[in-house]
């Protein structure tokens, strides 16, 4: 299900009063920064950035897995946002056949809730991930809790850590808040 929004990072209402999140890729002071963070923070040699150009966020580099490396990531800064009325998030994406993660963050601190998506070479493609999917980790580390507290979310997050190394590449045309339809 899309939320149509003219804004580029909006919380808005729909016509049930259910607040949804949309983002889109332009280049606006109201767009939450985007910031790389790669397995350099360990010592490990894996580079990649995130661009936006044309209404797109292109996420790129090299994973390595030398020096015990193994991810690259990209994520924003300074998000506030209540997700409580959703059932998970909707991305369009462009890859290239790998395997990604979708990563939030609340107020939980160091903890990070993750999910896996797939991509298709080289197609545009629609992904939904449920946030029923998303599980707590800590510093790639599974955890047992707690829980997803959707009203909290500080950060949003793409990481790939597939343990295959090379080039990778996804684009990422949105991102936005989904309702299952059926739910009340």
């Amino acid at each position: 299900m899309a939320f149509a929004s003219t804004s580029l990072f909006a919380e808005t209402e729909k016509e049930d009063s259910r607040s949804s999140f949309v983002l889109q890729f332009e280049d606006t002071q109201s767009e939450p920064r985007w910031q790389a963070v790669n397995d350099g923070v360990m010592g490990g040699l894996s580079e990649g950035k995130g661009v936006m150009e044309d209404g797109i966020l292109h996420f790129t580099g090299v994973l390595s897995l030398e020096n015990n490396g193994g991810f690259a990531s990209v994520r924003t800064n300074d998000l506030q946002s209540d997700f409580s009325g959703a059932d998970g998030i909707a991305l369009k994406v462009k890859g290239d056949g790998r395997t990604y993660q979708l990563r939030l963050a609340t107020n939980a601190p160091r903890i990070s809730y993750q999910a896996e998506f797939e991509t298709r070479e080289g197609e545009w493609i629609e992904v939904q991930v449920p946030f029923s999917e998303m599980k707590p980790s800590w510093r790639g580390r599974m955890l047992s809790g707690p829980e997803l507290d959707r009203s909290k979310v500080t950060q949003l997050g793409i990481l790939l850590g597939d343990k295959k190394p090379g080039s990778f590449a996804l684009e990422v045309d949105w991102l936005e808040t989904y309702l299952t339809s059926g739910d009340s």
